[in-house]
């Protein structure tokens, strides 16, 4: 039976990845920071808080997995600019241990443990060209984005030593699993809510600010994807369309069946982020032709699901 390791378990992505190797026979083990969270049936927990714990790499030696998914960190671009040494920790210096855990591992001549880094499309930062692929320029403008970047460069760095490293960078994906700090759920709550009466206003930032959104589980495939690829290497996984934040906004509300929402909508300067890029658009065509990854759900169908399951929540 195949062992695998995710850190982030109970996050979207750790939670979406936990169910596809369960169902594939994986024997999953996660990391969780309090043994009280919602962990997937069948998945191993093992609790460890990464910002203040170095144990990591003590865990992977006692595990010794087969594959590791990286999906920990701190996943806010705006809460990165307030606890910038967090993010360090949690997107950066984890990452270096337990690279550092698996090339022991390697070099002893024991388990081939395939290490796979969940990446971030803000490692471009504000991107020259578009869309953006595995050669394009490194140039991050947040701490969330330079954390991920010296991420990205960690598994470069241990790729070329000889450990099956992979950084797979992650352009958004969405799912009615995402919190309500992420802008998307924001907005389909808000939506629903507005709908039935409870909320009056959706107060939002840059509304021209464009995004690849894709659908969560479709790239929790691209994860697996990757670690089970005989040969290690980067890849981005995007649907290589963008939408506005506005029309996310017009698609929620529409679904939610309120005509209104163009009255409902406030902008605050407040809510503005620094560093922000105008556009993130992916290119996967690489993803597209080794892995034979190909996004499933498309825009309108992601936001659907969303603004129902928050309807199915007010009910």
């Amino acid at each position: 039976m195949t062992r695998a390791l995710i850190t982030g378990v109970t996050g979207q992505d750790g939670s979406y990845l936990a169910e596809l190797l369960l169902a594939q026979g994986y024997e999953v083990h996660g990391v969780t920071r309090d043994v009280g969270e919602l962990v997937t049936p069948g998945v191993v927990a093992h609790e460890l808080d990464l910002a203040a714990d170095s144990a990591i790499g003590e865990l992977i030696d006692e595990l010794q997995p087969n594959e590791i998914y990286n999906l920990a960190a701190l996943s806010s671009v705006y809460q990165s600019w307030q606890n910038p040494n967090l993010t360090a920790r949690l997107n950066g210096a984890v990452v270096a241990e337990m690279l550092a855990a698996v090339k022991t591992i390697h070099d002893r001549g024991d388990t081939e443990i395939r290490f796979v880094q969940a990446s971030s499309a803000e490692i471009f930062g504000v991107p020259a060209e578009s869309p953006q692929n595995e050669s394009t320029a490194v140039r991050p403008t947040s701490p969330y984005g330079a954390a991920k970047a010296y991420a990205h460069g960690l598994v470069g760095a241990y790729r070329a030593a000889g450990v099956a490293a992979s950084s797979v960078i992650l352009y958004n994906h969405e799912s009615p699993r995402r919190p309500e700090t992420f802008v998307t759920r924001k907005i389909t709550a808000a939506a629903a809510r507005i709908s039935r009466g409870l909320q009056e206003t959706l107060e939002l930032g840059n509304l021209d600010a464009r995004r690849d959104w894709g659908w969560a589980p479709d790239y929790a495939d691209a994860l697996v994807r990757t670690a089970q690829h005989p040969h290690a290497d980067d890849f981005v996984i995007a649907t290589g369309v963008s939408h506005s934040v506005r029309d996310f906004v017009a698609a929620a509300f529409e679904r939610a069946g309120v005509d209104d929402w163009s009255e409902r909508l406030r902008v605050s300067d407040s809510l503005l982020r620094t560093g922000d890029a105008a556009l993130q658009l992916g290119d996967a065509s690489k993803a597209q032709r080794i892995l034979g990854w190909t996004p499933q759900v498309e825009f309108d169908e992601i936001v659907a699901a969303m603004v129902d399951h928050d309807l199915a929540l007010l009910s």
